[in-house]
């Protein structure tokens, strides 16, 4: 398929890279196939794979930690945007391709390869998000996407593959969900999931938690303070981003938060079902989203949840991290966040995120305005004009179509 003679695969392996690496080798002259496998918080994922790279063919495996720089270059940017993929998804997937594309690219120079490859399909978004960031950082490098060429159809012709190319899977083709695992999330997707009328098997496929329906009766508390719309503690205990991020997963999943089953609008053009595991996600977008209530002024909060929040959301969930209008809006983000500094308590409780208070040194809550009782502070005879004024182009309008004549 052409002179390829050292290749760097972003490796998991799952079924697709697993199979990749003799496949690579039987279509390109015995190449050298390096694996890169990246370490955003999949935990146990990455045990063996070493042993299982080398024993399928690879030269070498790279294994490269990258979850605090997932955490606090993607994740924490992206919350502070309150980006929201179709006002639901919370881009577990799609910021963490940036990163694990970027080390994949440094790598691949370092070592002099001839070409990156990736075993993302071509109905998916990740092929996109792995090869624009890329042709950020290397735009001359060539692309190997076996699964635009190869002759495997489907899932269980990959495994049928792999059998007979003795590559050890750890799934079975009654379990061959496609699943993606980081800090952040777990998705599900595929077998029954794809008819959106099967109501997911919850009690069989979660991992990061349980369902509602077997949490606790009795409800969690938990503080969650920011800076700068930045969260750095727990209950009063400052924590790194990474331990953040765990710690609120552990509360979240036992208490049955953070399930998401949609449909979305992928970049390619399908819908696609969904199932997402979120739960320290969940809690720290309901607790940013609720500062921000505080300590935003109006206009500021309107325009950056109706302008930019979706927008930036589309541009992760795109591919399109490493580009001047993402960084435009992480600039236009970062000057709303001056204030976001406050303690938020939540209950969870079965699935629910309820407030349960909230506090904040930049707060624009003022009690004696807001008040039903009797203040000193606000003239309520100053609406009349207010609403006189306010209203004065339905007031013409209505007089000029005739309305309320006799």
């Amino acid at each position: 398929m052409g002179k390829i003679k050292k290749v760097v695969l972003a490796y998991s392996g799952g079924l697709d890279t697993s199979i990749i690496i003799p496949w690579l080798k039987e279509n390109y002259d015995n190449c050298e196939v390096i694996a890169v496998a990246a370490d955003v918080g999949q935990g146990k994922e990455l045990s063996g794979l070493e042993e299982k790279a080398k024993k399928t063919g690879a030269s070498k495996l790279y294994i490269e930690d990258l979850t605090k720089e997932f955490v606090e270059d993607c994740i924490w940017p992206t919350l502070k945007a309150g980006a929201k993929y179709e006002n639901m998804y919370l881009l577990g997937t799609a910021f963490a391709r940036p990163v694990i594309a970027k080390r994949i690219v440094e790598i691949a120079l370092a070592e002099g390869a001839d070409a990156i490859c990736h075993g993302c399909t071509g109905k998916g978004n990740d092929q996109v998000r792995f090869e624009l960031t890329i042709k950020h950082f290397a735009p001359h490098m060539q692309i190997i996407a076996p699964w635009r060429t190869w002759e495997l159809k489907s899932r269980d012709e990959e495994i049928d593959y792999a059998e007979a190319h003795n590559v050890p899977l750890n799934i079975t083709r009654e379990t061959n969900y496609s699943k993606d695992k980081n800090l952040w999330h777990l998705s599900h997707e595929g077998l029954d999931l794809e008819d959106p009328a099967n109501e997911p098997k919850y009690d069989e496929i979660l991992e990061m938690g349980v369902s509602p329906e077997q949490a606790p009766d009795k409800p969690t508390y938990v503080t969650i303070s920011f800076e700068k719309g930045v969260p750095v503690a727990v209950d009063g205990e400052k924590l790194s981003a990474v331990d953040i991020v765990k710690k609120l997963n552990q509360l979240g999943g036992e208490n049955g938060i953070g399930l998401l089953d949609m449909v979305e609008n992928r970049l390619v053009g399908m819908k696609s079902r969904g199932v997402y595991e979120t739960p320290g996600g969940a809690i720290l977008y309901y607790a940013h989203d609720a500062l921000e209530t505080l300590t935003l002024d109006r206009d500021t909060q309107h325009y950056k949840q109706q302008q930019v929040a979706g927008q930036f959301a589309d541009l992760v969930y795109f591919g399109k991290w490493y580009t001047p209008l993402r960084e435009a809006l992480s600039a236009f983000v970062d000057s709303t966040q001056e204030t976001v500094t406050g303690d938020v308590k939540l209950k969870l409780y079965k699935g629910n995120i309820i407030n349960a208070g909230m506090t904040s040194p930049y707060s624009l809550y003022d009690e004696e305005i807001a008040t039903f009782g009797e203040d000193e502070v606000y003239n309520q005879m100053d609406s009349q004009g207010f609403i006189n004024l306010f209203g004065l182009p339905i007031t013409v309008k209505a007089i000029k179509d005739g309305k309320g004549k006799k």
